[in-house]
């Protein structure tokens, strides 16, 4: 999964790579790796930018080409502010926030769980948890981690997720073939799915936004199904989050801004959620920390 904080890696200042997009055209201008470090020159921000933190290759978040959901929620809001969208790119790993938002190379984060103190949250625009993924072909039926059909064959699983809680609760950490959580960024995003539609796993338990686009995408029918909340049982179990915009700290009236521009363009993002084929439930208010 990707987020709490990937739910979330080494990035060194020479990974990071800056891009400026505007409308279609792509462009990619060289970046002092010094830039944005304590006693150098640092971006002023320009009130006309709407200047979005972003990875380059994180599909179905964002990439280069602008094909992710982030990337089409970010140009409704742009384009709702009447500003002009732009890029800052970096791969999603640690270092993010200290090479992008913090360094003042970009102003605003599209997709972060709502109770990550670190930033100054908006008001959640949707929420999602983990899911079971299975080929329709095997004929199982899970609804839960005592499901019968989980014991049959191996839990694809990332390593260390909130997920592995209740899977070795229900002893079956032996069917588990785990994946790391720090994306190994030599194979796609996608790798979990591809390893299901290969047979080499029999079930994925992942987080729903990557597996329900993958699943759309996949050309072998796969059945995906919301994982019940598990925190009640163990708070480290904790299988859904509300996911906002974020900003700076400082950046009070920004987030003002990008809290009005989410409520009126709210059937929109629906929209694009559901043609990304995101799983999503009602969003839980309290379970954030979002600030006035």
């Amino acid at each position: 999964m990707k987020k709490t904080w990937n739910i979330l890696g080494a990035i060194g200042l020479m990974s990071v790579m800056q891009a400026t997009v505007f409308a279609e055209e792509l462009e990619i201008p060289s970046l002092n790796p010094d830039e944005g470090r304590i006693g150098e020159v640092r971006r002023v921000a320009d009130d006309s930018e709407f200047k979005v933190c972003a990875d380059p290759d994180n599909m179905p978040y964002s990439n280069l080409k602008l094909e992710g959901f982030e990337d089409k929620i970010a140009k409704v809001l742009a384009d709702d502010l009447g500003k002009k969208l732009t890029f800052a790119y970096a791969y999603n790993r640690q270092g993010f926030l200290r090479n992008t938002i913090n360094a003042m190379r970009c102003d605003v984060i599209i997709g972060m769980t709502s109770d990550f103190d670190a930033l100054r949250t908006s008001k959640p625009y949707y929420r999602s948890g983990h899911v079971f993924v299975w080929r329709k072909d095997s004929n199982y039926n899970i609804e839960n981690w005592d499901s019968p059909d989980l014991k049959k064959g191996i839990i694809g699983i990332v390593d260390k997720s909130p997920a592995t809680i209740p899977l070795n609760d229900y002893n079956l950490m032996g069917n588990a073939r785990p994946y790391r959580l720090q994306r190994d960024l030599n194979l796609p995003t996608s790798f979990v799915i591809d390893d299901l539609i290969k047979g080499e796993i029999d079930v994925a338990v992942m987080w729903g936004p990557i597996a329900g686009y993958y699943a759309k995408q996949s050309k072998v029918p796969l059945e995906i199904r919301l994982i019940p909340e598990y925190n009640k049982v163990n708070l480290k179990g904790k299988e859904y989050w509300n996911i906002s915009v974020a900003v700076r700290h400082k950046d009070k009236e920004r987030m003002n801004l990008i809290n009005q521009a989410l409520e009126r363009n709210k059937d929109k993002i629906d929209a694009i959620l559901k043609d990304y084929g995101i799983p999503t439930v009602p969003v839980v208010e309290g379970d954030s920390v979002y600030k006035k």
